[in-house]
C-alpha cells in the first residue's frame, strides 16, 4: 500500500514509565543517573499497524489495556518511549474534554484559539464560528467563561470546535459519554456524514455498539499489547468472548461481579448519558436529507394519554406523532420511522406500507399527522428517531422517492424498573409453558 492511502501508520511504538515509590527517588536518580531508583511500567508493548485513509477504526479493551496512552501518542500530546507514528493530514483529537482550552476564556475566544493552534487564519474562522455556534447550540453561554460551564456545556463547544477545524483525521477518546441524549445523537449523526466524505477516524469505547456501528476496522488492546486487528465484527466477537474466558474461570462466588462487570462494560448503556429532555426540532436541519416536497413540520413522542412526554417506564404505550405538510398536491405518500439506540444501531421501525395501511394524499399546504403507537419494550436508556416520508407503490421499493429524511428528529428516554429488567437490547413477549414430560 503506498504512503499516499496511509493516514497512521504506528512502527513499532512502545511507551514505559518510570515508577517512583517515593518523590525523593526522583532527586536521588537524578544525582545517580548510574543507579535506578524507580520501576519500570510498560503500558504499552511495541506494537505496529496501518489505517488506510477513509477508514474508520475503533480500538478496545479492558480498563488498563493502553487504549487512552495509544490515542494520546498518535495525537502527539505524549511521546512515545520506542518507536515512530506517520500522519498523513490534520489531526484532530477529543482525548479530554477541554484539553487546549483557556477557562478563563469565553468560548467563542477559544474557539478561535484552537483556530490559531491549527494554523487557521482569522478570517477563515470567522467563516466557521457560526457553524461552530449553532452546532453547540448554548446560546448566550458562548460569551461567558468556559469555567463557568457544565459538563454537558463543555463537552458541546469542544465538540463543535473540533469537528470544525476541517480534521483529516479525528481521534475520539470516550469523549460521547458527557452531554445529553439529543447532542450524543447529533454527535453521532455529525460523525456518520464526515465519514462518509472521507474523515479517518480513531474511536476509543467501551462500548461494542459504538464500534460496530460506528468502525469498519478495530484493535484489540490486552494489559498494553495488540492482540488482534480486523473487521469491527471479528475483533468485537473475540474481546467478547475473552471477557467470557475469564468469568469461566473464576469461581462461583466471584461470577456475579463478574457477570455485572461485563454487562457493564460490552453490554449495557455505553454512552452515559446527562439526560436534557429539551426540544431536538431546533437542530435537525443539519440532518435532513431530501428536497422536502412533503415535509415534516414536527416530530413529537406522547404517552396514552396524547401528551408530550420524553422519557416512558417499560411496557408503556408511546405515540409517534409525525406532523407534515406539502409544497404541492402529492399521492401515495408513505411516513415511516426507525429507532436507534444512542450509538446509532438500528432496533426497530415500520412504514405505513409495510402495514398495508391506505397511503396518503395531501392538498398543497394542507397540513397532516399520522400516529404511529408501539409499547416500550426497550432497555432503560437514551434513544433517537429517524423519520421519513417519501412516496412509493411497488412492493419492492423499485419507485420509492424520498421527500424528506430526518435523523434524530426527536429522542426519548426508558427509565429503569427494578420490578422487570431487560439485559438485551429490547424485550419480546414471550409465553413460557411449562409441562410434565410425557
Amino acid at each position: 500500500m503506498s504512503s499516499k492511502e496511509i493516514a497512521i501508520k504506528v512502527d513499532n511504538v512502545s511507551k514505559v514509565y518510570n515508577v517512583y515509590e517515593n518523590p525523593k527517588d526522583r532527586l536521588k536518580q537524578i544525582i545517580k543517573p548510574n543507579q535506578k531508583y524507580y520501576r519500570e511500567f510498560k503500558a504499552l508493548q511495541p506494537l505496529s499497524f496501518e489505517v488506510e485513509k477513509g477508514s474508520t477504526v475503533g480500538i478496545l479493551g479492558r480498563n488498563g489495556s493502553g487504549k487512552s496512552t495509544l490515542l494520546q501518542m498518535v495525537a502527539g500530546t505524549l511521546t512515545p518511549t520506542t518507536g515512530n507514528i506517520e500522519k498523513n493530514g490534520r489531526v484532530v483529537a477529543l482525548l479530554e474534554l477541554g484539553s487546549g482550552f483557556n477557562m478563563d476564556f469565553t468560548g467563542r475566544e477559544n474557539a478561535y484559539l484552537n483556530g490559531a493552534m491549527f494554523g487557521i487564519a482569522k478570517e477563515e474562522m470567522d467563516k466557521k464560528y457560526a457553524q461552530i455556534e449553532e452546532f453547540a447550540g448554548i446560546g448566550e453561554y458562548i460569551d461567558q467563561p468556559v469555567k463557568t460551564y457544565s459538563s454537558g456545556m463543555f463537552a458541546r463547544i469542544a465538540f463543535a470546535v473540533a469537528i470544525n477545524m476541517d480534521p483529516d483525521i479525528l481521534i475520539v477518546d470516550e469523549t460521547l459519554s458527557v452531554g445529553d441524549i439529543a447532542f450524543q445523537a447529533k454527535c453521532v449523526s455529525k460523525m456518520r456524514k464526515m465519514k462518509d466524505a472521507g474523515l479517518t477516524l480513531l474511536f476509543v469505547s467501551h462500548s461494542v455498539d459504538a464500534i460496530k456501528s460506528l468502525c469498519n476496522r478495530a484493535i484489540l488492546l490486552e494489559k498494553g499489547r495488540l492482540i488482534d486487528m480486523g473487521t469491527s465484527e471479528a475483533i468485537v466477537n473475540k474481546y467478547l468472548a475473552s471477557i467470557r474466558e475469564d468469568m469461566n474461570a473464576e469461581n462461583r462466588e466471584e461470577e456475579l461481579e463478574s457477570t455485572e462487570e461485563v454487562e457493564a462494560i460490552a453490554e449495557e448503556d455505553t454512552l452515559q448519558v446527562e439526560i436534557d429532555l429539551t426540544d431536538t426540532n431546533q437542530w435537525v436541519e443539519q440532518f435532513t436529507y431530501g428536497e422536502g416536497e412533503v415535509y415534516f413540520t414536527k416530530v413529537e413522542m406522547l404517552n396514552a394519554k396524547k401528551e408530550k412526554t420524553l422519557a416512558f417506564d417499560f411496557g408503556e404505550e408511546a405515540i409517534l406523532r409525525c406532523h407534515i405538510s406539502a409544497k404541492a398536491r402529492y399521492e401515495n405518500v408513505n411516513i415511516s420511522f426507525l429507532i436507534r439506540d444512542i450509538t446509532g444501531i438500528d432496533l426497530f421501525g415500520t412504514t405505513m406500507f409495510d402495514e398495508k395501511i391506505d397511503l396518503l394524499t395531501i392538498e398543497k399546504n394542507e397540513k397532516r399527522f399520522v400516529d404511529f403507537k408501539f409499547p416500550i419494550y426497550l432497555r432503560a436508556g437514551s434513544y433517537s428517531i429517524s423519520a421519513a416520508v417519501n412516496s412509493v407503490t411497488d412492493k419492492n421499493y423499485s419507485d420509492v422517492y424520498l421527500y424528506q429524511q430526518i435523523d434524530g428528529a426527536t429522542a426519548f428516554e426508558v427509565l429503569r424498573d427494578l420490578n422487570r429488567p431487560v439485559h438485551y437490547k429490547f424485550h419480546i413477549p414471550t409465553t413460557i409453558d411449562c409441562k410434565e414430560s410425557e
